[in-house]
Formats: C-alpha cells, structure tokens, sequence
C-alpha cells in the first residue's frame, strides 16, 4: 500500500463501511437506552481522554445534537474543581484516583446515562469512571476499538477494560495504534478512530431522536447558534435542564 490521501480515503471509506454494518444492532441497543433516559428527564453525559475528547465534543452542545447533554473532560479538575493547572498532563488520564472527583464534580442525577470513549479502553481514569457509573446504577455505552483493546493489557488495578464494564459496546473498528497506512521502517499514518466515532455518536444520536418521535415526542435538538433564532430556540431547551449541562468549558 502505497502512502497517500487518495490511500487514506479508501482505508477510511473501507472501515466506515464495516463499522455500519457490524455496529447496527449496537447502534440501535444504545440509542434505546439512551432514548430511555431522556424520555424520564435523564442527561447523557460523555466523557473522553485524549483525541477521544473529540467524541465527547460530538455528542454534547453542537447542532442537531441533543440538548440534555454535558460533556465531562479532565481539565474539569482545575476549571471546576480548583486544583492547579500543573495537575493536567498526558498520563493523567492513567490515574484512577481523578475518576472520583470528576464524577463528583458533574451535575448527575440518578436517570442520567454515560457515554464513555476511549480507542484502547484500558486507562486507568476511564476504566475507573467506567467503574463508578455502573456502580451508581447508570447505564453506560462505551465506544471503544476492540481490536487495540484486545492486544492491551489494561492499566486499571482490577485488570478490567471499559468494555468489560459498558452495557453496550461500539467498536470504532480502529486498528492497532489507529493509524492505517503503514510507513516503509515502521510506524504508520492516517488514523481513523475520531472518524469512526464520530459516525457511532451520531448515527446513535439519529436513532435516539427516532424513538422520541416515534412515540409521539418533540425531541430536544439544537439549531445551530449561527442561524437566525438558533440561540433562542436553544435557550428555551437548555433552560429545561437549568444547572443539570454544561457549555463552554
């Protein structure tokens, strides 16, 4: 295989292909338990370390999403929760212990749902915060690379991945260190899994407004912010879940 953008696009059209159409019925199974959630005033919040920031980004606070969503990141630690900036860090996101203050620094109410992102699915952050949730009895969607977290060992103290833990898992179909095209020495370019998970969150953001309005509801979606009345329209949903979902940070 050659190296370039026409390569990277066929790897990419090939891997989104895959993913539709091994991930549907997992796609549906999470948007079920997600519509669930919001049709009893339940938040999704979405949470993501590294590159899988981005995911949580796509779900929560962006047109045509759902409003009743809150994105949780690990600079909530210094924005929210005072601690100093030098605490933020590339293995941060290895630390079990910041698991805890996170969550107790979201606005979680019992009928919330998570959406958890992580391509390796073994740190021990998320494995940790993964562990938290379903303790407190909330549902829990992972999306994740089964084939990455499969030839790792996780870094979590019980020895679990985030997949382990997740009531439904989406595999982003991302290989081994997510790049695709290998290098002549090593290594390779051209990663995919933002792509691909960017697919699932929004595929299982179409399904989720399918349910509401299958049952005769209105689903809380946002317009975009640069249209006309797209504040005011977002405004009047957003303030349904006044102090309960977070922008900006």
């Amino acid at each position: 295989m050659t190296v370039s953008a026409e390569d990277y696009l066929a790897v990419v059209t090939e891997t989104i292909g895959q993913v539709a159409a091994s991930q549907r019925e997992a796609v549906g199974r999470a948007a079920d338990l997600i519509a669930e959630a919001v049709r009893a005033d339940g938040v999704v919040h979405a949470f993501g370390t590294g590159h899988s920031e981005a995911l949580a980004m796509e779900i929560a606070g962006r047109a045509g999403g759902l409003v009743p969503t809150n994105r949780i990141a690990l600079r909530d630690l210094v924005l929210l929760g005072g601690e100093p900036a030098d605490r933020l860090g590339p293995l941060l996101e290895r630390d079990p212990s910041v698991a805890h203050r996170l969550y107790e620094l979201a606005p979680v109410r019992p009928t919330d749902v998570f959406v958890l992102a992580s391509n390796s699915g073994v740190n021990g952050a998320m494995v940790e915060f993964a562990t938290l949730v379903k303790e407190r009895g909330h549902g829990l969607v992972a999306i994740t690379s089964a084939q990455h977290s499969g030839r790792m060992t996780s870094r979590h103290p019980s020895g679990r991945k985030l997949s382990d833990l997740a009531d439904v898992v989406l595999d982003n179909g991302a290989p081994y260190g997510d790049a695709t095209l290998p290098l002549p020495g090593g290594g390779a370019v051209g990663a995919v899994s933002s792509i691909t998970a960017a697919l699932l969150a929004q595929q299982v953001t179409v399904e989720v407004v399918a349910r509401l309005l299958a049952a005769g509801e209105r689903p809380p979606v946002y317009l975009s912010a640069n249209i006309p009345d797209g504040d005011a329209h977002n405004n009047e949903l957003e303030a349904r879940y006044a102090g309960r979902i977070r922008r900006g940070s």
